[in-house]
């Protein structure tokens, strides 16, 4: 799709189709914090965790242009990501298939004139709603590029059988943190967001913000799977990461011992590390094009509380 195409004279203030940016975002800001917190509690979230999580969709807020058809509302940013340009749509609720796609193409012509390189939404549970896309499948042309799941952990979880749990000593980390890099790396560049040298970049920068003191990094915590007398994988948590949440930064079964059921049992651990931590809820992050963990956290119940897609200009 081109962001260009399908509409004329579209300017930062202009209108087009009826659309037109309004200077008061009052009246807008109290609905779209009420719909992304109604989206977070319909996905389970606790009040605390549905509030923390607004906080972040909120990032940036007093720099986004907001703009409206009389009937919905468009709201749109760019901004610098890895040296590229990035517009985003943050909100757009028109339900009217003829209207949203009217308001779709005017939130990629804003962007794209702003020297956006791509244009990014986010959609809450995956699907829409609150924060994210208005008509079913407006959004279907984008790539994804992410999503965040989650779910509640079993109030007493049990490890299961014949896999044990140890931590990861601190002789054990180098190797570790060369392969996590290497596969974070390689997740980065298959979403296809980033070149192989931005994602490098990226990835130096997440790994000093995340463990800024390596293995000794307070709240994180790093674990060896075991069967059979083998480390068979690992696991990178990182507890209180939001209220109540801990976040799985990386639950990994070797290539070689997949297929036998390890990667379900890694989620128990998961689960079992979060409950250690004091936690109620377990969250992952998983990257566009990673099929095969998709299709895990369909299995194991996790769900889907944001989509991130994008689309190039």
């Amino acid at each position: 799709m081109n962001g260009t195409s399908g509409t004329s004279g579209i300017s930062g203030t202009g209108t087009t189709s009826g659309i037109r940016v309004v200077p008061d975002q009052g009246e807008w800001r109290a609905g779209f914090e009420e719909r992304v917190l109604a989206g977070y509690r319909a996905a389970g979230c606790s009040e605390p965790l549905s509030r923390a999580l607004l906080e972040r969709a909120l990032k940036g807020v007093d720099g986004w242009t907001v703009a409206t058809d009389g009937a919905g509302w468009i709201a749109v940013g760019v901004s610098e990501d890895n040296g590229a340009t990035v517009g985003r749509i943050h909100d757009l609720t028109a339900t009217e298939p003829d209207a949203a796609t009217a308001a779709r193409t005017w939130a990629e012509r804003w962007c794209a004139e702003r020297g956006a390189e791509r244009v990014e939404v986010r959609l809450a549970g995956g699907t829409g709603g609150a924060g994210g896309a208005g008509a079913a499948g407006l959004f279907d042309g984008y790539r994804v590029r992410g999503q965040n799941r989650l779910r509640a952990a079993a109030e007493h979880p049990a490890l299961p059988p014949g896999l044990t749990v140890r931590p990861l000593t601190a002789e054990e980390y180098p190797g570790w943190y060369a392969g996590e890099e290497a596969a974070y790396v390689a997740d980065i560049v298959r979403a296809g967001a980033l070149t192989p040298e931005q994602a490098k970049a990226k990835s130096d920068e997440d790994f000093a913000r995340h463990l800024p003191q390596g293995h000794a990094t307070p709240g994180h915590a790093f674990y060896a799977l075991e069967a059979d007398g083998q480390v068979i994988g690992t696991g990178w948590v990182n507890h209180g990461y939001l209220p109540g949440v801990t976040f799985g930064f990386s639950l990994e079964v070797y290539e070689e011992h997949r297929g036998k059921g390890y990667g379900r049992a890694a989620m128990s651990v998961g689960e079992w590390a979060a409950r250690q931590g004091g936690d109620g809820a377990l969250m992952f992050n998983v990257f566009g094009g990673n099929e095969v963990a998709m299709s895990l956290y369909d299995r194991t119940g996790f769900a889907v509380l944001d989509e991130f897609r994008s689309l190039p200009l």
